[in-house]
């Protein structure tokens, strides 16, 4: 029989929402909003693996939080190269941390693209590709992490989506609709897996600083139409007057894996800075 959460973990007193001790698979963490939950989990005490496609990223974030020979260590990054389109590979690398600092606690899917352009002249391999890796790649980590969290009774994934998973933009179909599809794929997850104790849960940030971001800025008052709004894209401003940083999604992902969500599951938290009015 599985063992269900209690509300306690590792030790730790029920209801004290310390995450010290549990150990977290992070994808997308070289860089931007993947490396700021990666830092915010090993700030709380979470040993995190921490993947992306190009090494160089998480190792430069792992040396922030040096781990001597590779083991495991409360507060420590681990660097893996892993391309989440990749199942096999997927899977070597969660048997290899599994091995390595044992069962994985946490899984937050972070890992995406981007490949703007209008809708109806999108390439057949801008379409594969976006959804190759948002979503596929949701799916490959969430196959190869979530038995394991059913088999002992605890568990919380989160996926990192967008805000335009919700409200149409343009020039973002792909990506829209990829993280869409990623977006009720978890939710879907969720439903299965919530008489096991596992939660499952999406953030769904607006405009944040990131690279992806700011390779859509052509001109110094690219960040100003973002934040004012640009009714030639149908898009309305940000509310609260302000682009979100990477440390504002990290924050967010940090409290649906805490214990004080222990009862929030199939949820999708926009942070967006009340863009998209909801």
């Amino acid at each position: 029989m599985a063992e269900r959460n209690t509300g306690s973990h590792h030790g730790v007193p029920g209801g004290s929402g310390t995450l010290a001790g549990r150990r977290a698979l992070v994808t997308g963490a070289g860089q931007g909003i993947g490396a700021a939950v990666a830092r915010a989990l090993a700030a709380q005490g979470v040993h995190v693996a921490a993947t992306d496609r190009r090494a160089e990223g998480v190792e430069a974030l792992a040396a922030e939080h040096a781990v001597a020979d590779g083991a495991s260590k409360p507060g420590g990054i681990t660097p893996y190269a892993m391309d989440v389109t990749d199942a096999a590979a997927v899977h070597t690398v969660v048997d290899t941390v599994t091995t390595r600092h044992g069962p994985l606690d946490i899984l937050v899917n972070v890992a995406g693209i981007l490949r703007p352009g209008p809708a109806a002249e999108l390439s057949d391999e801008d379409w594969t590709a976006t959804f190759a890796v948002n979503t596929t790649g949701v799916f490959h980590t969430a196959r190869a992490v979530a038995p394991g969290m059913a088999a002992r009774g605890r568990g919380s994934i989160v996926t990192v989506g967008s805000n335009a998973a919700g409200v149409p933009r343009v020039h973002m179909g792909a990506y829209a609709a990829s993280k869409a599809a990623a977006a009720m794929y978890t939710k879907c997850l969720g439903l299965e897996l919530a008489r096991t104790g596992v939660r499952c849960n999406v953030v769904a940030p607006g405009s944040t600083d990131t690279a992806m971001q700011r390779a859509l800025w052509q001109d110094p008052e690219a960040p100003r139409r973002v934040i004012d709004g640009d009714p030639a894209a149908y898009r309305t401003g940000i509310p609260l007057g302000r682009i979100a940083d990477p440390s504002d999604i990290a924050a967010a992902v940090l409290f649906l894996v805490s214990d004080p969500a222990r009862h929030i599951t199939m949820q999708e938290l926009y942070v967006d800075g009340g863009a998209t009015l909801r």
